[in-house]
Formats: structure tokens, sequence, C-alpha cells
């Protein structure tokens, strides 16, 4: 006979369910203190921000209840007797800081790349060193220089210019019949030359975004880039400049902003006009700066208030500035691609 008893097995124990875990991490007493120090300057940051906007809307209150909208068209500055406001002015900001940008972008980027790219690292220490140095220098200084060397310098070369491309409108230096004025005279404290000097005063802060940023470029893609054959410079434009893009735009903003409000260098080489100059080889320009820092131990009680005004359409174009800035490098970061 078969045996048909079957073999009971006994039960499989139930599996435990498991246990989640929790992955949040408890921060260390030193993240903590850097947590709050970090939270607390950007909020100082921003407090001090809004209290100069707020403190400049309320003294400029008074001047711009006077003048109204035509605070921005109006050319002529004379507070006492009504007419005023920061068309010219304003113009001659922008033009010398537009002038100082097609100067120093070209330059501060040809220098970073020396730096990062080309020369030895024995010397590449020493040019960091002197353009950090340079960033150093007094705005009175490179003012003094402007005045008593370069304008001699420049006068020629601007001369040349309105020579040759006088048919450019801003490069014709005429008088108000038409007339071509071939003087000196006629191309001293100009836009120009003022251009110039605080091209070289932003130069060095462009250079050392620059020079970050392209520093950050990394080194497989550029070994792979001169691995299959491409050059020194097609290694640069396919690989750095690219991953660079968001430090030439950041150094490029950050240059105008300072460029925007320079002050010291910029009194000491225009000839102060209160019209509007479109040709920028000619004597005569202003700023928004320079007005405030000729005519602030002057005014009177609406006169500073009028200069508040000013001073108050300079700092939101320099929010304006730093803002668009912000947006276009964070939507091309340093790394983000590469051609």
């Amino acid at each position: 006979m078969t045996d048909t008893t079957t073999e009971v097995l006994p039960p499989r124990p139930e599996k435990a369910a498991p246990v989640r875990r929790s992955l949040k991490s408890r921060p260390v007493q030193a993240d903590r203190v850097f947590r709050a120090a970090a939270y607390s300057a950007g909020s100082i940051t921003v407090a001090i921000m809004l209290a100069v906007g707020i403190f400049l809307s309320l003294r400029a209150g008074n001047a711009l209840s006077v003048a109204g909208p035509a605070f921005l068209t109006t050319q002529d500055w004379s507070p006492e007797t009504g007419t005023f406001g920061v068309a010219a002015v304003l113009f001659g900001t922008v033009t010398i800081a537009l002038i100082a940008m097609s100067i120093s972008v070209p330059l501060a980027m040809g220098t970073a790349l020396l730096i990062s790219e080309i020369v030895p690292p024995r010397l590449r220490s020493l040019l960091v060193t002197m353009v950090d140095l340079m960033a150093a220098v007094p705005s009175v200084v490179f003012g003094l220089w402007g005045v008593f060397f370069l304008q001699s310098g420049v006068i020629p070369v601007a001369q040349w210019i309105s020579t040759y491309f006088s048919w450019i409108p801003i490069f014709a230096v005429t008088d108000p019949s038409g007339a071509r004025l071939t003087e000196a005279g006629a191309y001293t404290s100009s836009a120009f030359i003022a251009g110039i000097v605080v091209s070289l005063m932003v130069v060095p802060t462009q250079t050392s975004v620059m020079r970050e940023a392209f520093s950050q470029a990394p080194l497989g893609e550029r070994e792979g880039a001169l691995a299959l054959g491409s050059t020194r410079w097609g290694m640069i434009k396919a690989v750095v400049l690219p991953f660079g893009r968001g430090g030439i735009i950041g150094g490029t903003m950050l240059g105008l902003g300072r460029a925007l409000g320079e002050t010291i260098a910029v009194v000491m080489i225009i000839s102060p006009i209160f019209t509007i100059n479109p040709q920028v080889l000619k004597t005569g320009t202003n700023s928004v700066s320079a007005l405030i820092a000729l005519r602030y131990g002057e005014a009177s009680q609406f006169g500073l208030s009028a200069l508040m005004a000013a001073g108050l359409v300079l700092f939101i174009i320099t929010l304006i500035v730093n803002f668009t800035a912000s947006t276009i490098v964070a939507r091309s970061r340093s790394g983000a691609e590469s051609n």
C-alpha cells in the first residue's frame, strides 16, 4: 500500500511591515548659526536698499510735485525758477557709461582670457596682483591722470575720428550752424574722454569676475577639445566662453552699474552743460552724479529736493540694471552648456 499522508508544512512567519526612516537631518549648531547669519545679512542688505529708496522718495517729493512728469524731459536745471529736469544729465550719464562699456568689456575679456588661459602660472599670479591693485587706485587719481595726461593724448585721436567718420552723427563736431570744428579746444572735456577714464576704472572689477568664471570651465572638456584636434582658440570658443557666459554678463553689468554712478573722475574731466549733446567727441556733457556733487553745497532746500529727485532717478536706473543682470545670469549660468 502506498502512503497517502501528506506532510503539513509549518506556516511561514509574516514579514514585519517596513519601518519608515525619517530622512530629515538635524542641523548642527554651526549650520544653524551660519543660516541665521546668512538670512540676517540678506535681510539687512534689502532693508538698507529699501531705506535708501524711501529716503530719496520722501526728500524728492517736493521737487517732483512741482516738476511733474516734465522732470524726465526738461533739459534745463534751474530749481529756483521752477524749470528743471534730468533729461540732459541723464543723457550724459548713459552716454559716458556706454562709451566706457564699449572699451572696458573687450579689454576686460581679453585680459581675463590672457590670465586664465595663456600665460604660465608663474606670470599669472603677478598679473592677478597687478589687476587687483589697479582696482584699489582712488577715483581722484584717475581723474587727475585723465585731465593732465590722457586728455592731451586723446584729442588728436578724437580729431582723426571726427575727420574720417564725421558722416556718423555721433562722431561729428560742429557748431550751431553746422560748420565743422577743427580746433583742439572743441574736443576737450568731452564724453569720449570721460568714458575712456571710467572704462579704465571698471576694467579691474570686470576682469576679476570674468577670470573667475573662465577658470571654472571643466578640465576634462578642455582636454577633450584639444585631444580632438582643436586649436587653443577653438577650445576657448567651444568650452571656456560658453561656461563663462554668466561671468561675462555679470561682470559687464557690475561695471555698468559703477560707470553710471562714477562721480569724482567725471567731475574733474567734463565741462558741465544742461543741453543734450549727441556729439560725443565735442566739449560739454554732464551726468547725474556730477550734478549732485557740484550743486549740493550751494543748493537751497528746494534745490536739495531737486537733487534728491535726480538721485532717485539714478537709483532706479541702477536697480533696473542690476535686476536685469541677475535675470540674465540666472538664465545663463556658467557651465550650463557648451558648443
